[in-house]
């Protein structure tokens, strides 16, 4: 099979198209032929090394010192189970499946196993393939932080970077919720972030959103552009800050942060449990949750994709057609 092998940090030219073996399914797994995955902000995070300001050395001693030690980088894909191994219960072969793997990456990848209670399902049927591997990544985190900071209906959420695969799936769901959202975004995504939900949109081109009176409930900062230093005044009391980009201030300011100012920040890694998968699928099936795509390309194209990723511009999620029949 072919596979994209990133074996040294750097730009997108660091990735290296290869011929490897197709791999064999174990007792407990189904290989699945993948039909499509997808390039997102933390598979480009990873390939640059570009991690959290002060955090360098500890990244590089959790994912590798010289290059990403699982090489093979992609956290999320859709396809079709072509074999199974001989425990298998939950799929036969045939069966159209989505998946997130999350950190354990490898589906820039013709071919990937996965054991089959490793937060694989059944593809719903009314998304594409390419539509279903595009929804683990944004949807779970969005839903890890909008759990963590209990929004409740009627409750006015302020989403930094709402056009992107997280803020895209925090907009939604907190719409199912019941919660008034403002979304901070460019002119050019106005329209799709009112369609997702956003009641009011601020074009962060034209007007500083830092600088208006209006309080919130709750600030969700998926950009990476804020701190909550520079936010805590746009929090109502017992407000929470959701640093969802955050680098280490933010990351102690979830010591202090309650005690001196009785506001939350919620910082840290999004959990990537098989129940948040489950329920992001159901919510996609029953339409609350659609898949945002901005671009499509080919597997070859893969470097092309994290270039574009890299550009901060992108809208939703950047999905790559492995084997699109």
């Amino acid at each position: 099979m072919k596979a994209f092998f990133c074996r040294a940090y750097g730009g997108p030219e660091v990735l290296e198209l290869r011929e490897v073996a197709t791999p064999s399914p174990k007792a407990d797994e189904i290989l699945v032929k993948i039909a499509a995955t997808t390039v997102n902000s933390g598979d480009a995070r990873i390939r640059a090394a570009r991690f959290p300001r002060g955090m360098g050395l500890i990244g590089k001693l959790v994912l590798g010192i010289s290059g990403p030690r699982q090489p093979i980088l992609g956290t999320e894909l859709a396809g079709v189970v072509v074999e199974t191994g001989k425990d298998v219960r939950r799929f036969k072969k045939g069966d159209e499946v989505f998946a997130f793997p999350g950190v354990k990456l490898g589906c820039h990848a013709e071919f990937r196993t996965l054991q089959e209670n490793q937060s694989v399902f059944l593809k719903p049927e009314n998304l594409s393939f390419a539509e279903a591997s595009s929804i683990s990544f944004g949807g779970t985190s969005a839903l890890h932080f909008l759990r963590k900071a209990e929004l409740r209906a009627g409750e006015k959420i302020l989403v930094i970077g709402a056009s992107g695969a997280v803020g895209s799936a925090i907009v939604q769901i907190a719409k199912h919720l019941g919660a008034e959202i403002t979304a901070v975004t460019s002119a050019t995504n106005a329209a799709l972030v009112r369609s997702l939900g956003a009641t009011n949109v601020i074009d962060y081109r034209s007007e500083d959103f830092l600088a208006r009176g209006e309080t919130y409930d709750v600030i969700a900062e998926t950009a990476g552009t804020t701190t909550f230093r520079r936010a805590k005044h746009l929090l109502k009391k017992n407000g929470r800050f959701l640093a969802i980009a955050a680098e280490v201030p933010d990351m102690l300011a979830m010591i202090w942060s309650s005690a001196i100012y009785g506001k939350r920040v919620i910082a840290g890694p999004a959990e990537e449990t098989e129940e948040a998968v489950s329920q992001i699928a159901e919510w996609a099936k029953a339409g609350i949750l659609k898949p945002v795509i901005d671009r499509t390309y080919g597997f070859e194209e893969i470097p092309d994709a994290h270039a574009y990723v890299d550009t901060g511009r992108k809208k939703g999620s950047v999905v790559i057609l492995v084997n699109p029949a």
